[in-house]
């Protein structure tokens, strides 16, 4: 072979102290579990390798063990930038605890930066960012206050305002595919997804860094169709074949399943009629603004259950789902599945499909509402002492043409029901949601208002839109009262609208609400 075919422990011997190491991955789809592990292990017995930079775009691990979770020792790793953090507990604890420099910056700027890297470009400018934690003139994307490398410059460029996000030196690409040839090609056709792995093999190539890669497979040179090839040989310096499948999961959730990775096409179950919850509720109502034909991207939790009731109501054939790690069409994966899709018309590279998202090429996207303030911020990122990271989030809220924030009012112990068309509150929850000022700057209301971006939010009593005057408050649902249930629940006055709308007493009702687009 030209590619030298490794161990992942004869592998990893390719990694020197103070490298910048890069790995592939999202949640559980195309994470190189072997190779990771075997540095935790080399670690933990030898000390070796350490003072490692860990650069991701998108969140790796299952929240407890796998994936980055093994790089969460102190001294194995003493800087990460990374999209997301939250599956990855034991990196968050390095970072909270000061124990390591931490940045966090949006998914799709750094899947993009790979790429600019790899064609040696001065780094990634775009639009990307301003005005959220990432922007210089808030936090710069750091995390904690051991951070002081500042990593994200404002610039201007045409009378205009961009963050320019500055390149490194890639040393060693941590990536996975599915099958090697001899020469060292590789291909993905049993991964759920392809994600920025060609532009992190390119990256670190042309950084004169180590390409190690895990496969399935070892086979023959000429049995692999060229335009199956998402990594060419000449990028590559090492293969591991895995020894223990266990470590090649398609996903940390699922061994194999072939719609995921576009090899079948499965019957779909008719869904079950879903329990009208407060969840159920504020879906309903947020299924109401999407459009025919629409391209939408759907976050994780309540969003999720928008596509559930356009499908129940009959319209899901409306919209075109896609999920930012490249997917396109198809039912969108949860849980640990989360980034794969089943019965997908396309199956993009993550960069690409972040082109299409900063350029404005989603309809409409739904997120979810954790906190927000009275200029009409989202903070998902960051909740006292717990990092859980931007993701992508950045990304889709910034550009999508309009926006829609799903969540309930309150949290922690909220209970509802409802009857005869009418929602009651039977317990409140602990938790305000609707704040004077988020803790962190995940979705800038400025910046939706310079674009006249339309941005909604919507709880299970109540819906909010962003103006010059504030948040406005436009619809309340039947059976709520607006003083004790709404108002005295917000840290902020919200301006109530002159016409202020009772919310569609279908959205209260069991059974189809016939719903049309």
């Amino acid at each position: 072979m030209r590619v030298k075919k490794m161990t992942a422990a004869e592998a990893i011997q390719l990694i020197k102290d103070g490298d910048t190491v890069v790995t592939g991955g999202f949640i559980g789809s195309g994470v190189p579990e072997e190779i990771e592990l075997e540095i935790e292990k080399s670690f933990v017995e030898t000390g070796k390798p350490e003072g490692l930079t860990l650069v991701y775009a998108a969140g790796q691990g299952d929240g407890k063990d796998k994936g980055l979770n093994h790089f969460g020792h102190e001294k194995l790793v003493t800087k990460v930038i990374g999209g997301h953090w939250g599956l990855a507990p034991k990196l968050q604890k390095l970072a909270l605890d000061n124990k390591v420099e931490a940045y966090n910056l949006p998914q799709g700027v750094i899947s993009h930066l790979f790429r600019d890297i790899a064609a040696g470009k001065p780094g990634t400018i775009t639009h990307v960012g301003l005005k959220t934690f990432v922007d210089p003139r808030l936090e710069g994307g750091k995390i904690n206050d051991v951070t002081k490398d500042e990593i994200v410059d404002l610039i201007e460029l045409g009378g205009k305002e961009y963050l320019h996000y500055k390149p490194f030196k890639v040393d060693v690409a941590l990536l996975r595919g599915t099958y090697c040839d001899e020469a060292g090609n590789i291909t993905l056709e049993e991964e759920a997804v392809s994600l920025e792995t060609l532009s992190i093999a390119q990256a670190c190539r042309n950084s004169g860094g180590k390409v190690i890669v895990q496969v399935k497979k070892v086979v023959q040179n000429g049995t692999l169709d060229p335009k199956l090839v998402k990594i060419p040989g000449i990028y590559v310096d090492a293969v591991v074949e895995v020894a223990d499948e266990a470590n090649h999961m398609q996903t940390f959730a699922t061994k194999y399943d072939s719609s995921y990775a576009g090899n079948s096409v499965i019957p779909l179950n008719a869904l079950k009629e879903m329990p009208l919850t407060e969840r159920k509720i504020i879906a309903r109502r947020c299924a109401m603004e999407l459009v025919p034909h629409s391209v939408v991207n759907l976050g994780i939790g309540v969003p999720e259950m928008v596509s559930n009731v356009a499908n129940e109501e009959g319209v899901g054939h409306e919209m075109v789902l896609t999920v930012e790690s490249g997917p396109v069409g198809g039912v969108p994966a949860g849980g640990l599945d989360f980034g794969a899709t089943t019965n997908g018309h396309a199956i993009l590279d993550q960069p690409y499909q972040f082109d299409f998202y900063d350029g404005g090429g989603l309809d409409v996207a739904f997120l979810g509402l954790a906190q927000c303030d009275k200029k009409g911020n989202i903070n998902v990122s960051k909740f006292g002492p717990k990092v859980a990271g931007c993701g992508g989030f950045i990304n889709i809220t910034q550009n999508a043409k309009k926006v829609v924030y799903c969540g309930t009012f309150t949290a922690g112990g909220l209970k509802v029901e409802c009857a005869d068309g009418k929602l009651t509150v039977l317990n409140e929850g602990k938790v305000k949601k609707f704040i004077e000022d988020v803790e962190q700057v995940t979705f800038s209301g400025d910046v939706a208002l310079e674009k006249k971006q339309p941005v909604i939010y919507v709880t299970e009593r109540a819906v909010f839109e962003i103006s010059k005057e504030g948040m406005v408050l436009t619809e309340i649902a039947p059976g709520i009262d607006l003083q004790t249930q709404v108002l005295d629940l917000m840290d902020f006055k919200p301006v109530v609208s002159e016409n202020l709308k009772v919310m569609d007493e279908r959205i209260f009702k069991e059974g189809k609400m016939g719903l049309t687009l």
